[in-house]
């Protein structure tokens, strides 16, 4: 979701995590950059640890093979010479035969047929050489552009066409004429919105903090939405993950926040959205549990629309960005896990069960026991690497016990954040995407950005975050011990520092691999294709002035995690982010979101032009000559 979108000053919380160990000196700026100028880009991205295991493991040749492109302020997608960026769906697109076409006056039964609002994570599942599913996530909506009154006195059906427009669309493509399309007459389309039926499963099922009058098992939720990124398993689900779900509560009536209220950020008045006005749910004086009902992980099975969605509370509760998952060589699910919020953390889960190939029947819930840990970084000043651990968050360990606030392992996943920060977790700069490399053997995360870093007494400059206020961001990676995922050790380093070298000097400047030609700042959305390339994804300031001047409109950069070249591949149209990243198995096609174009009334048009209404769209990228795409 756009860190600078409407809602910026309402994210904050009131109450931020603890830092229990940190290193209160800043590092030696002047020291590294001196030595990473000196070095070169490449020697210095063969110093640390983890940069060797990877040199040594990737080949050689040369991982890109497309011209850079230079920034973009225009109101359209640019990619380079010989690509073709094309619209596959946009926001109001029909999902069934009977849908209505889009129109800004469309009531909640159109939206409820058509494709959602928002585009975000999502997910390419194959189904023969000319059939796929493409699932995506819809995370949340722009009043300026959803209703035609801009969201002022907001009735109950604009509340039911905004819960229909968020969560997660399922449509099917066909290929025709060598291009991926939208297939509306497709038997496995589907709309899962903010009221779809879903399940509860793992420990915090059926405990008192999640029961409500209209469900007192406390296992039958209603709704996703908020969905910010994405995961999928081999056993051929869809994981969508509930991020800001705070700024959908309000109240009625004045009523007295807890602490585990305001860890979460939820507050007596909401975003704007105004669901509470006409549905109970979100009025935490009628209902005061429904926040505890979100925050969670969500496994859908796109393959059959009668399927009931599952929450997986075993993966913890707080502001999910994206779910990594991989399979460990013994056969443990993997699942790595951002808190998008300034100060928090980066968790990974670890299945109690073993991955089965081929035995759906054992591998549906894998998801549904297991353990979860957090991270600690640690290091030497002055140095952009270290080791780090992962801290078990379970029920009678680690301080995770009655007297110190914690009564069963339902309530260590239900307050997850307030776990973490009783351990020590390291708290973080907006931990979002994570990616594993193709290899296994290494893992990125992007921390977008903090202007709380080195500012709040609970956020202190710490060894993996070591820049004040830290406007650009920065992406981190880190290798499991002996190649294991689930070892209680890493290594760590920074693969990049964002920055603009044209106007900052010192850590601000970025690191060595930043450079006027190929600069960005908060990167977002990652991931990588099957050859190696990691793809960068950006939410960041669009102003193209000041600290951020050279940078453009909101971008996707490409990357050798060997040798740390970065080049820009796409830039995307006004005021949008760029967020959501699939590939066809042959990865002759790219499919990327862009979300929120023209949001706050900026003037754009995108994707229809003229005077039309911007819509987020998923775009269709290919090559002229049929290619790879980055090769």
């Amino acid at each position: 979701m756009s860190e600078y979108n409407q809602h910026n000053d309402q994210r904050e919380l009131d109450h931020e995590p603890e830092f229990n160990r940190f290193i209160d000196a800043a590092m030696n700026r002047r020291n590294f950059l001196r030595a990473a100028s000196a070095a070169g880009t490449v020697a210095f991205f063969a110093t640390t640890p983890v940069a060797k295991a990877v040199a040594g493991s990737m080949d050689k040749t040369k991982l890109m093979g497309f011209e850079a492109i230079p920034i973009s302020t225009a109101d359209t997608v640019v990619v380079p010479d010989g690509y073709v960026a094309e619209t596959l769906i946009s926001w109001g697109d029909p999902l069934f035969p009977t849908s209505p076409k889009f129109s800004q006056s469309n009531d909640s039964k159109a939206q409820e047929m058509q494709y959602g609002d928002n585009t975000d994570g999502m997910t390419f599942f194959p189904l023969s050489e000319d059939r796929a599913v493409l699932v995506a996530n819809n995370e949340y909506t722009n009043n300026e552009y959803l209703y035609t009154h801009q969201g002022k006195n907001i009735t109950a059906d604009d509340v039911r066409k905004s819960q229909a427009a968020h969560g997660v669309s399922i449509i099917e493509l066909v290929k025709k004429d060598g291009k991926w399309q939208a297939n509306v007459d497709g038997r496995l389309n589907r709309k899962v919105t903010a009221y779809t039926p879903m399940e509860m499963t793992g420990p915090a099922a059926g405990n008192d903090l999640l029961k409500t009058a209209a469900d007192p098992s406390g296992k039958k939720i209603l709704g996703t939405y908020n969905n910010c990124a994405n995961g999928q398993t081999p056993w051929g689900t869809y994981l969508a993950c509930e991020e800001n779900f705070n700024g959908y509560f309000a109240s009625s009536k004045e009523v007295e926040l807890t602490d585990e209220y305001k860890r979460y950020g939820v507050k007596n008045k909401d975003w704007g959205y105004d669901w509470w006005k006409h549905d109970d749910r979100f009025d935490i004086s009628k209902t005061p549990n429904e926040p505890n009902r979100f925050g969670w992980v969500v496994e859908i099975d796109p393959m059959d629309p009668t399927s009931t969605p599952k929450k997986r509370s075993a993966l913890g509760r707080f502001k999910h960005e994206n779910a990594a998952l991989t399979i460990n060589d013994d056969g443990h699910v993997v699942v790595y896990l951002g808190d998008d919020e300034r100060g928090e953390h980066l968790y990974k889960f670890v299945s109690k069960n073993k991955y089965k190939p081929g035995d759906l029947a054992a591998n549906r819930d894998l998801l549904e026991e297991g353990t979860l840990y957090v991270a600690k970084f640690n290091g030497t000043e002055g140095e952009l690497n270290g080791k780090g651990e992962w801290v078990e968050l379970t029920f009678g360990k680690n301080g995770l016990t009655p007297e110190n606030g914690f009564n069963s392992q339902a309530e260590v996943m239900i307050f997850a954040r307030k776990a973490a920060t009783h351990v020590g977790a390291t708290t973080m700069d907006r931990p979002e995407w994570v990616a594993v490399h193709p290899d296994n053997k290494t893992a990125f995360c992007t921390l977008t950005n903090n202007k709380y870093r080195g500012v709040r007494e609970n956020q202190p400059l710490n060894i993996a975050n070591p820049r004040e206020k830290n406007p650009y961001g920065h992406i981190i990676r880190w290798a499991p011990k002996g190649g294991n995922h689930t070892a209680s050790d890493f290594d760590w380093d920074i693969f990049v520092m964002a920055g603009n070298p044209e106007v900052q000097e010192g850590l601000m400047a970025g690191t060595a691999n930043i450079n006027k030609d190929n600069m960005f700042n908060s990167p977002d959305g990652i991931g990588f294709d099957a050859a190696g390339r990691l793809w960068i994804q950006t939410d960041g300031k669009y102003s193209n002035e000041g600290n951020f001047a050279g940078m453009g409109n909101n971008q996707m950069l490409c990357a050798d995690p060997s040798t740390g070249e970065i080049r820009r591949f796409l830039t995307g149209p006004i005021a949008c982010e760029i967020t959501g990243l699939a590939f066809s198995p042959d990865h002759k096609t790219m499919f990327v979101g862009i979300q929120h174009p023209g949001e706050d009334l900026a003037p754009s048009h995108f994707p229809d032009g003229g005077n039309s209404v911007p819509r987020s769209t998923v775009m269709r990228i290919t090559r002229k000559d049929g290619g790879v795409i980055g090769a």
